[in-house]
């Protein structure tokens, strides 16, 4: 099959882990930057060009869109809807995690358990709204950030005060949440892929921090999920639209919470961690997807190759498609 994997960058982990996974499983991948895609729009119906050549015969597509790019690359994923490509996430789950307010209220909506968090943009709200979430100390969030990028804790309603009013100078929307400090700086990080959880770690904060990130320090270790933490992890998904993502969870007295839910989790350190081949699984998923559009999986002709991702390669011709006349 062909499979079309976008992505900004063919050498990230995660790019370089699908395109390696399609290849020892029997598949044709492309690593397309969407950036360089072209959407066309006519009567005649939605194209994709790639380059300067239109894309021809993608069974389906594995769309890795980052908070950067989110709103072209939605775009892009729903052209390819248009043209009856199946996407492993579609453009619905992508903007449903397009930021933290969004998905909060995706999976408030499907009442399912989340910290607290209120959104203010008056400076004579933020008290109300730090008591509203249980007092502080809080949680301060960017709507968009991940690798635990944007997020601060505000040791008292004072601080919270003055961190908001410098984000809110620089233009940023900010969310303040109830601080869990039970969890003790640990978190849960879960893969779920096509209605299953394929790998699951716990994170550990380092010293001095409250993040868990791994980019920020943290450390990883591999972890067994109990039935409750399993099914909400698989509502989290369902809830924002997705088949295939990165759900974060906190453990505490009441039960598992869901932090944030990632339409293009990173998974380097949870296949290190648990030794999962959690881009396999994608990748199978991916394969399932278009061969319940086809009725059959059809093997690329011709076996596996290195991966094209030079725009102006014979091998990448020959898997776009024909040059337009």
């Amino acid at each position: 099959m062909k499979l079309l994997i976008l992505s900004r960058n063919p050498a990230l982990y995660s790019s370089r882990r699908l395109a390696e996974a399609a290849q020892r499983l029997g598949h044709r991948p492309l690593v397309a930057d969407p950036l360089q895609c072209r959407l066309e729009v006519t009567a005649r119906g939605a194209d994709v060009s790639y380059g300067r050549r239109p894309l021809r015969g993608v069974d389906a597509a594995i769309p890795r869109i980052g908070t950067s790019i989110w709103r072209y690359g939605m775009a892009l994923v729903r052209q390819l809807e248009e043209m009856g490509v199946p996407v492993a996430n579609g453009s619905v789950g992508i903007w449903n995690a397009r930021d933290r307010l969004s998905s909060l209220q995706a999976l408030a909506r499907a009442r399912i358990d989340i910290p607290d968090t209120a959104v203010v943009q008056s400076p004579g709200e933020v008290a109300e709204a730090v008591e509203a979430v249980g007092g502080a100390p809080v949680v301060l969030k960017l709507l968009q950030g991940t690798q635990g990028v944007g997020v601060i804790l505000a040791e008292t309603t004072e601080a919270a005060e003055s961190t908001l009013d410098a984000l809110w100078s620089l233009g940023e929307a900010v969310l303040i949440q109830r601080f869990v400090a039970e969890a003790r700086g640990r978190d849960l990080r879960a893969v779920v892929v096509g209605g299953r959880v394929v790998a699951a770690m716990r994170r550990i904060a380092r010293r001095g921090d409250f993040r868990a990130n791994v980019h920020r320090g943290g450390t990883c270790e591999i972890a067994s999920l109990d039935a409750e933490t399993t099914r909400l992890a698989l509502a989290a998904t369902g809830a924002m639209g997705l088949t295939v993502a990165g759900v974060d969870l906190l453990e505490t007295s009441r039960g598992p919470v869901v932090l944030e839910v990632n339409s293009s989790p990173g998974f380097e350190g949870l296949e290190q961690a648990t030794g999962r081949d959690v881009a396999g699984a994608i990748v199978e998923h991916a394969v399932r997807l278009a061969s319940e559009r086809d009725g059959a999986a059809r093997p690329w002709p011709g076996g596996v190759g290195p991966v094209p991702t030079d725009l102006g390669s014979p091998e990448c011709a020959r898997l776009v498609g024909a040059q337009r006349p």
